[in-house]
């Protein structure tokens, strides 16, 4: 358990770390842009790994809590929800994405980004939140609680990092949409329709929850879920 919440620390602060300007500038300006892209990625990827070996080789521990029948019903509304979220990030609507033009300039947000500005980041959070909240044991919350603050905090960097970039366009942008989901909708910057996400972002994400709740046993080693539970 100890090496297991060790990796997991050290996922997380390298990956905090590393992505705070002062830091991160230097290393660019050693290694180049993509020098650093691929190092910073190699270095997280390596670590989670590392991390997610070592929870598997931990033995079961004894439950804190346990989720009732209506968790899981919720848990797979919030996964579905997440699954739609992680297509429509990766659609050229998310400025996030590399090779996506950077300047919002006049254009509003589309898609998903406008239930959040992060729906990557909110997708693995979401993840983390409802595997944490199902399992109920020490190593599964320690994992989850990495990777959701990993989502939340990176996220916030983001948001940092855009103003610094692009100063008043991303002050306009940003105020057309949200860090939390749904915000910019109950708070009127964004009209009710927008909680329509496009044809990509909804099937996409609805095949792709599908194609994951079926492999859900032999990936987690878990229990059936979603709507394969009743076939």
């Amino acid at each position: 358990m100890g090496l297991f919440i060790l990796l997991m620390a050290a996922f997380v602060v390298t990956h905090i770390g590393l992505a705070t300007p002062p830091l991160r500038d230097g290393l660019v300006a050693r290694l180049g842009e993509n020098g650093f892209r691929i190092g910073y990625s190699l270095l997280s990827l390596a670590l989670l790994v590392a991390a997610i070996q070592a929870y598997k080789g931990l033995p079961e521990d004894a439950l804190l809590w346990t989720a009732g029948t209506g968790a899981f019903h919720a848990a797979n509304f919030l996964m579905l929800l997440a699954a739609i979220l992680f297509v429509g990030s990766l659609t050229p609507a998310n400025r996030a994405l590399a090779g996506v033009p950077q300047r919002p300039g006049n254009e509003g947000p589309r898609g998903v980004l406008r239930w959040t500005r992060h729906p990557m980041m909110w997708a693995f959070a979401l993840w983390a939140i409802v595997h944490g909240w199902l399992a109920g044991d020490l190593p599964t919350l320690v994992l989850a609680a990495g990777i959701g603050a990993l989502a939340l905090v990176g996220a916030a960097f983001q948001d940092g990092k855009k103003a610094r970039q692009l100063g008043a366009d991303w002050r306009m942008y940003a105020a057309r949409t949200s860090f939390l989901p749904f915000g910019a909708i109950v708070t009127g910057r964004q009209p009710v329709s927008a909680l329509w996400p496009g044809v990509v972002p909804l099937v996409g994400g609805i095949l792709f929850w599908l194609v994951m709740t079926f492999l859900h046993p032999s990936l987690m080693a878990a229990p059936m879920v979603g709507i394969w539970q009743f076939v």
